[in-house]
């Protein structure tokens, strides 16, 4: 069982250019988005999170569910939904605004215990930012580490939402010991001021940068680098991409049987670029199709 934790949201993105083109409602949210795309890869899936009682948090509940990801675990109250207002740059890629004051994801609270079967979790995007429920969530990534479960952190950087940034990198840094694997995009680096040789020294077994249309690469604690080029395809938008990356590097290592720090590191080069290349095309297929809509195994084969 693959454990994603995190907000659920409603995107409004853009049906044409400019700051009022019309707005269509859209489902997401990073880690909404990365459990989609694992339940649809076929992972098993959970979803923990807090979501409103409103049609907004009916309609999210229902997309997990048609994805096969268990909703069980998450919790509701009457809080409204999070919006996020989407707007496109001259690239395609989403640029946001956040509705976020009183919203239910972040009242989250941390459960006692995971679902059963749990073999990893993930974390990431605002749920880490907003109190009170990003010091819940830090407990939890604490408790999973402390019981030896595989940890991914994406912590996909919205500075909109972060009111301290050095106070945030530091809260960022004191999250690395308890992160298996780190993935971050080429702008979150930079946002961090941060190399993944530094952040490889804080505790990581590895580190994934992604580099939009040019692809991936992963630095190890060894001093490898390997990396694999972007798979060409007409990008519609980039809405779910770096989840969809999330998604398939957690499918990929789960069929590979290697959810844990030690085995990330007999990997090597094939393994790691044969990982990389199928996140690779799964990000691809995202960008190809408006909004966020991650691929499913037979748009992948042959990877």
């Amino acid at each position: 069982m693959i454990v994603v934790t995190g907000e659920a949201l409603i995107d409004l993105v853009p049906l044409g250019e400019g700051a009022l083109a019309g707005l269509q409602p859209a489902l997401g949210g990073g880690p909404y988005n990365t459990a989609v795309a694992l339940g649809r890869l076929g992972s098993r899936t959970a979803f923990l999170s807090r979501t409103s009682t409103d049609a907004f948090g009916d309609a999210l509940l229902e997309g997990l569910r048609a994805s096969g990801v268990d909703v069980s675990h998450v919790q509701r109250g009457p809080e409204p939904t999070t919006l996020a207002a989407a707007t496109l740059d001259e690239e395609g890629a989403a640029v946001y605004s956040f509705y976020v004051a009183g919203t239910a994801d972040r009242l989250f609270t941390a459960p006692t215990e995971l679902p059963p079967g749990t073999e990893a979790v993930s974390f990431g995007t605002c749920s880490l930012v907003l109190e009170p429920g990003a010091s819940a969530y830090e407990r939890l990534m604490r408790d999973a580490s402390e019981k030896g479960l595989f940890t991914l952190l994406d912590p996909n950087i919205r500075p909109g939402l972060i009111s301290e940034p050095d106070a945030y990198r530091a809260r960022f840094h004191g999250w690395l010991p308890h992160v298996t694997l780190l993935k971050l995009s080429e702008d979150d680096m930079r946002w961090l001021a941060s190399t993944p040789l530094d952040l490889l020294a804080a505790g990581p077994a590895a580190v994934v940068v992604t580099h939009g249309g040019d692809g991936m690469s992963v630095f190890t604690p060894d001093g490898k680098v390997y990396a694999v080029p972007g798979e060409k395809v007409e990008v519609v938008d980039t809405i779910g991409a770096g989840d969809t990356v999330n998604a398939a590097l957690l499918h990929g290592l789960s069929e590979m049987r290697a959810l844990s720090a030690e085995a990330l590191g007999t990997l090597g080069r094939d393994g790691w670029q044969r990982l990389l290349g199928f996140a690779a095309r799964a990000a691809a297929l995202t960008c190809s199709r408006a909004g966020a809509e991650p691929p499913y195994p037979s748009e992948l084969e042959g990877f």
